[in-house]
């Protein structure tokens, strides 16, 4: 874990990770620790993660509509020409005569091997990464609870910690990623001390919180005009 606090042009970043923190308040001292969780919490944290993971749909609904039309058409050739009547929907005998008399280093040939490579390689790394959970999975201790909270009110909750500081006049907060970004306005005073207290408030309620990734706090302060 990192700390610091600067002026009002520059921000205060914290990255809440597994060690503990002391940092002062109003002349009090406030530790807050982030401990790794155990074997029973690990397993409850995978099941949070897997439960908000994207399915990638979009993907998936557009490759099976493909597949799908492709095999209509390959289905209603094949029993149509088997019927002696063939609908004739792809002209085959073209195919099979461009294809027999087209070299493998032809330029329009490997541009199409190469496009459909791309396509493939994306369908693949699309099924195998995993992407950002739709909601804020929280840690509970128990793989039959999962909780997760929209990305919205976790950067309210962090807003409403950093208003809770004294000399507060407005906070805003904003998640992107894996980074919380606090602003903070006050009338003016200490900005150093300011800006410890509002970062240790922000620090507190993500303890609270408790998500289970981690996340980089940035808090600014402004001076209210």
């Amino acid at each position: 874990m990192s700390t610091g606090a600067h002026g009002a042009d520059e921000p205060v970043t914290t990255t809440l990770g597994d060690q503990a923190m002391e940092a002062p308040l109003g002349g009090a001292t406030i530790r807050v620790t982030d401990r790794p969780p155990s074997g029973a919490g690990r397993a409850a944290d995978r099941a949070a993660m897997r439960a908000f993971r994207p399915r990638r749909t979009v993907p998936a609904v557009v490759v099976a509509a493909l597949l799908t039309i492709l095999g209509v058409v390959v289905a209603a050739q094949t029993i149509s020409a088997l019927a002696g009547r063939p609908l004739r929907w792809v002209a085959v005998d073209r195919m099979l005569v461009w294809a027999a008399s087209t070299p493998w280093n032809n330029g329009l040939f490997l541009l199409g091997a190469a496009i459909v490579a791309l396509v493939g390689l994306a369908l693949i790394v699309a099924a195998l990464v995993p992407g950002r959970p739709r909601l804020v999975p929280v840690r509970t201790g128990d793989a039959d609870l999962i909780i997760g909270m929209r990305r919205r009110s976790f950067a309210r909750a962090l807003a409403h910690a950093a208003e809770g500081v004294p000399g507060v006049h407005a906070a805003r907060a904003s998640v992107r990623g894996h980074t919380a970004a606090v602003t903070a306005t006050t009338s003016g005073w200490d900005r150093e001390r300011f800006g410890e207290a509002v970062h240790t408030a922000v620090l507190s309620r993500l303890v609270a919180l408790s998500p289970i990734e981690a996340y980089h706090v940035k808090v600014n302060v402004r001076e209210r005009k």
